[in-house]
């Protein structure tokens, strides 16, 4: 089954989605110069279904996801495209941010 955590922060008139797959929470990835630390305090300590965090990636202006699942929900709900994902130590990343007239 299929596990994730999220975390939304508003900053001023943004709102940041940070969402990782479950498993990943207290990793550390790196190669070559990229790292990420896949933290609680960043990625949430709340466990989220799938609708939900489809929601929150629909309204979010702001998103940073970590994890297959996740990477491949975002792409689902065609909030990032496939070749704009990297990889870190074999694990799928994504950012993106809507740029609102």
């Amino acid at each position: 089954m299929k596990a994730y955590r999220a975390k939304l922060t508003q900053i001023r008139d943004e709102i940041l989605l940070s969402a990782a797959d479950e498993d990943l929470i207290g990793k550390e990835l790196r190669e070559g110069i990229l790292h990420i630390d896949v933290k609680e305090s960043f990625y949430g300590s709340t466990k989220v279904t799938e609708k939900f965090l489809a929601e929150s990636m629909n309204m979010c202006t702001i998103g940073n996801f970590v994890g297959k699942n996740t990477v491949e929900l975002a792409i689902k709900c065609r909030i990032v495209e496939r070749g704009n994902i990297i990889t870190i130590s074999g694990v799928p990343h994504a950012q993106f941010a809507k740029m609102i007239r």
